[in-house]
């Protein structure tokens, strides 16, 4: 019965630690194309913006989807691109990257939630000549900023000290049932 419980609270910690533990989602990017791609975030609301980039392309590349205009990608930069405020929820879409004559593709899925009717899909270029995308910021509606380290280490140390202290119950009360 003793060891039940002690794996039990074992148990319990290491799903609190995994549950908790900061995850990454990584762009959707291109597999047997001779250039890269990615679509940041892949997985948008209605209405949201998706960052559309390609490297190891020599000249303007070309992305194009059934929920936004085709967008011109210079060499080297990157595209913004506003989805179609009547795309299906749920609905994966596919997006095509074509340069010289070469194209790939990847997959465009939309969320359950929408944004405010836009008119029009607009198209805008960033000036940066490299994108770090950084994840789909899921449940939080866009509120949350870069992840922090401080953050990171203060969650951990609340995760860790619950799992002691998980440890700690557990273990006492099978101590004072003995006597």
């Amino acid at each position: 019965m003793r060891a039940i419980r002690a794996a039990s609270a074992a148990l319990m910690a290491v799903s609190a630690l995994v549950l908790t533990a900061p995850t990454s989602t990584a762009a959707v990017s291109g597999g047997d194309a001779p250039f890269r791609f990615t679509v940041t975030p892949s997985t948008v609301a209605a209405g949201g913006r998706v960052t559309l980039s390609v490297t190891n392309c020599g000249t303007t590349a070309t992305a194009s989807s059934g929920v936004f205009d085709t967008v011109n990608i210079p060499s080297g930069k990157s595209a913004t691109a506003t989805v179609d405020w009547d795309a299906k929820a749920g609905a994966t879409y596919q997006v095509t990257f074509t340069c010289n004559g070469q194209s790939g593709t990847t997959s465009l899925r939309i969320s359950g939630a929408t944004r405010n009717p836009t008119p029009a899909a607009t198209v805008t270029r960033t000036t940066d000549a490299t994108v770090v995308p950084s994840g789909v910021r899921g449940g939080l509606g866009g509120s949350m900023g870069e992840i922090n380290t401080l953050e990171i280490v203060a969650g951990s140390a609340l995760v860790v000290a619950a799992a002691t202290g998980t440890i700690y119950v557990v273990r006492r009360r099978t101590a004072s049932r003995q006597h």
